[in-house]
């Protein structure tokens, strides 16, 4: 990826923040999600009072693309951070990582974890699922 949209990613996901539903936490999270057919998808963390039914601001992103009929993606950023500060990285959790290679292609996929512009790095889904378990595991063609 080039530096330029990598950079677009971040600044996508940092605005993302803002639209995060998180009453309980505080902890804001958002994601860009790149498209194979280059349209970037936002999404944002939203949580719930019975904690289960909250929502990864990555798997906001992956399920509004999918329910638009998109299944193909290059990548992902994340970013977030208590009262939105960025601090640290914030990696996906394992329920996303599982919803990440149910639509990408572990060696390919990129995630990259930024707190800004200047200071990101990058992942394939592999290095942060390194045995993870998806449709090539049961041999299945999920356009089928």
């Amino acid at each position: 990826m080039e530096k330029k949209q990598i950079e677009e990613m971040i600044d996508k996901a940092i605005n993302m923040m803002d639209y995060s539903y998180v009453p309980y936490s505080h902890f804001h999270v958002g994601a860009a999600l790149l498209a194979k057919n280059g349209t970037v998808y936002g999404g944002c963390n939203i949580e719930n009072a019975g904690y289960t039914p909250s929502n990864c601001a990555e798997r906001t992103a992956f399920f509004k693309a999918v329910s638009e009929g998109v299944l193909e993606f290059d990548a992902i950023c994340v970013v977030g951070g208590m009262n939105k500060e960025l601090k640290e990285y914030a990696a996906p959790c394992g329920v996303c990582r599982q919803v990440m290679m149910e639509f990408c292609d572990p060696e390919e996929f990129q995630i990259i974890l930024a707190t800004g512009k200047e200071q990101y790095e990058i992942f394939t889904l592999k290095e942060l699922l390194p045995l993870g378990f998806g449709p090539n595991n049961l041999k299945l063609d999920r356009r089928e």
